[in-house]
């Protein structure tokens, strides 16, 4: 029993708490909180203490404070998996898509549970986070996968203090690991003409089409209907996602309200989409009663997995010999092409929907010290009138082995029977 508790008896004990050492590091820690409305029987919190004897008092100090601050110290009596049920259940999945809440369980279920799901809500700290932390680092995970999951944990935390089960954050003071900017990987102009040519003679040829050209997601593209198509004005219009659920497939919200937005279609693609129209009337006939509506859709007029198409997009790579990258990397193709192409950062920036174009040419920022070359080149010929000869050559030489390269990808459309092609440069 603490000294203070000892020497004044009762009314300071109820007041103070109380620390009963239970062997060695063991100090059962006992706070009165009153009597009962019912039976006037004095009730009592209890919770053991492993640590040192600061320890338990700082605790103790914590538990007290909770109390005199109208608090219950129902956060001390629930274990983390037991607020981490509730907190996914009431708090997140009503605002949450399917695949992020499956996403959120995952991370907790992987990465915070096995080591601190048993212990109380309440005597998590800062420390505890960190030694978390540090065993993933051990585990090999990568510094973008911690972070994902010490958001998340974030996350919950802050409802707990929404919900008056904690009065501070135990993740704050908690440091992360440095994350490295990873090396993006995308096909260059070259390459993304062997890719369609590969491509276009599948049946996913016009999927991968739309998604090289004009940067959609692959939840975007995969919920396009017939109707967002604007034939006379070349447009699509980006409205909604489409995303696989327990109970079979549903339509949602795109990501952000940005997302909403409308992107001009090359030519070519257009002729292909009319091709693939008219092949899909002729057929007919859907397992799914809005896949009719769809516009890309299985061979068995079914929804696309996202997960199935990508594991088609890594064959035809590897038929046309190129190198390995996901199938959510032709989003950030289309857009280092056009920006290399010398396509504003604001119009990428909508076209992508992004937020803004800062955060496009963050995200793009490797491509910055081309675009300066091209730039410079640019000012000079305003300047002087006029290009150096080696400029000029080099010029002329890209532009001969891009025409080849197009020649070659012309051959492939206008062997799409009805693919209607009328300049690939649209």
């Amino acid at each position: 029993m603490c000294r203070l508790c000892a020497k004044f008896g009762g009314d300071i004990s109820r007041r103070l708490g109380q620390i009963v050492s239970r062997g060695r590091q063991r100090w059962l820690v006992r706070i009165f909180l009153g009597r009962d409305r019912d039976t006037r029987r004095r009730r009592y919190y209890n919770r053991t203490v492993h640590g040192t004897a600061r320890r338990a008092q700082e605790y103790l100090t914590k538990m007290l404070r909770e109390r005199d601050l109208g608090r219950g110290l129902e956060g001390a009596e629930i274990t983390l998996d037991e607020f981490l049920d509730r907190w996914l259940e009431t708090a997140a999945k009503p605002r949450l898509r399917e695949k992020s809440y499956r996403g959120y369980e995952s991370l907790l279920r992987r990465y915070v549970r096995p080591t601190l799901g048993e212990r109380n809500l309440a005597t998590l700290c800062p420390l505890d986070i960190q030694a978390t932390h540090q065993q993933l680092v051990e585990r090999g995970l990568s510094s973008r996968t911690i972070r994902y999951a010490h958001s998340v944990l974030r996350s919950a935390m802050r409802q707990a203090i929404r919900w008056g089960l904690l009065s501070q954050d135990p993740t704050d003071g908690a440091q992360l690991p440095r994350l490295g900017r990873r090396e993006m990987r995308v096909l260059t102009a070259e390459q993304s003409r062997a890719f369609l040519s590969e491509a276009l003679k599948t049946h996913y040829g016009p999927v991968f089409a739309l998604a090289l050209t004009t940067g959609m997601r692959p939840s975007e593209y995969l919920a396009l209907k017939w109707p967002d198509l604007d034939w006379d004005r070349g447009t699509v219009s980006v409205v909604r996602t489409l995303e696989k659920v327990s109970e079979g497939w549903r339509f949602a919200e795109t990501k952000r309200a940005r997302s909403r937005r409308i992107i001009k279609l090359q030519e070519w693609v257009l002729g292909t989409l009319k091709n693939l129209q008219a092949r899909k009337i002729h057929r007919g006939g859907c397992s799914w009663p809005e896949a009719g509506e769809l516009v890309f859709t299985t061979s068995a007029s079914r929804p696309i997995h996202s997960d199935k198409l990508a594991k088609r997009f890594k064959g035809i790579l590897r038929q046309a010999g190129l190198p390995p990258i996901r199938l959510y990397d032709l989003r950030h193709t289309a857009a280092t092409l056009a920006l290399t192409a010398g396509v504003p950062p604001k119009v990428v920036a909508e076209q992508l929907g992004h937020a803004s174009a800062a955060f496009t040419l963050d995200v793009y920022s490797h491509l910055l010290p081309h675009m300066q070359d091209q730039a410079a080149i640019q000012v000079e010929q305003i300047l002087l009138g006029r290009t150096t000869l080696q400029r000029s050559d080099r010029i002329r030489s890209k532009k001969a082995h891009s025409e080849a390269g197009s020649k070659k990808l012309a051959a492939a459309v206008d062997a799409v029977p009805g693919s209607g092609r009328r300049g690939l440069g649209a």
